[in-house]
């Protein structure tokens, strides 16, 4: 695979979350000659809203890997100036634990960070370990709430893109009425907040089968003013940029012409 335009693969993570696998150095090569002109590691933040003998090694890195992951992406950049590499996390939004999120995202250099829900409450959502909590929702209402925690995120102001936006739909779990009102309450809040979303490729290879997020709310983002970017999700590094020419085919059957990077949290833009 070689792309040929001027894109980023802004969602990237390393072995040190306990669910990916490679060296970082190796997700840059593959980055370099998948001809990705930028990418930035967005590894999963440690848990730290959980006592530190509750973290699951098997979602996040762990409090004490944190300095060592900021320390080698900075390194590889200094190693790779053919390619642009962003320094990022992914950031899981948790109700009341939004002051000690920002103490630690204070802590470090940030281009960029992911916003995302993967908890409602003690339950991990999109854990198949989990799965058969869905059960336990009435699924209109679990959408409702699932979004009400998105925009709540969104507009915390610690995020600076949201992920995989509709990632309630991992496991094919789809709300019995229409979403189009849904879909444009939160567009129309993601633009009052300021926040961007991402097209994520990984919805390809879960249940669903699909891209995130859906073709409907990603219109409704664009007609709302929502800045879009693009991210792999990448668990291993031959999925920098996969798919890629899908993502990009999603975002101008919505309306966008360019997609949203970043430096130092400042937004630029590269047309697609």
């Amino acid at each position: 695979m070689t792309i040929s335009l001027d894109l980023v693969d802004y969602h990237i993570h390393t072995a040190r979350c306990g669910h990916a696998r490679g060296e970082m150095a190796a997700y840059v090569e593959r980055a370099i000659r998948a001809g990705l002109p930028e990418m930035g590691f967005s590894d999963h933040i440690f848990l730290y809203w959980l006592p530190s003998d509750q973290r699951d090694p098997e979602l996040a890195m762990s409090e004490e890997q944190f300095d060592g992951y900021v320390e080698e992406v900075l390194r590889l950049r200094r190693e790779h100036p053919e390619i642009t590499i962003r320094l990022a996390v992914e950031a899981d939004f948790i109700v009341d634990q939004e002051q000690t999120l920002k103490a630690i995202l204070d802590r470090y250099p940030w281009d960029y960070v992911l916003g995302s829900v993967h908890f409602i409450g003690d339950w991990g959502m999109d854990d198949g370990r989990y799965v058969s909590r869905y059960d336990e929702w009435d699924i209109d209402a679990l959408y409702e709430h699932y979004f009400d925690l998105v925009l709540r995120a969104a507009e915390s102001g610690h995020f600076d893109t949201m992920a995989h936006l509709d990632l309630v739909k991992k496991f094919g779990h789809r709300s019995r009425k229409d979403l189009v009102d849904l879909y444009a309450r939160v567009a129309k809040r993601l633009a009052a907040a300021g926040v961007a979303i991402e097209v994520n490729t990984a919805g390809l290879y879960k249940p669903v089968g699909e891209l995130y997020p859906h073709l409907d709310l990603l219109t409704a983002c664009r007609k709302a003013g929502v800045p879009a970017t693009l991210g792999s999700d990448a668990h291993a590094p031959e999925e920098v940029g996969r798919d890629f020419p899908l993502a990009i085919e999603h975002l101008r059957a919505a309306g966008y012409e360019r997609i949203v990077a970043y430096e130092g949290r400042r937004q630029s833009w590269k047309s697609i």
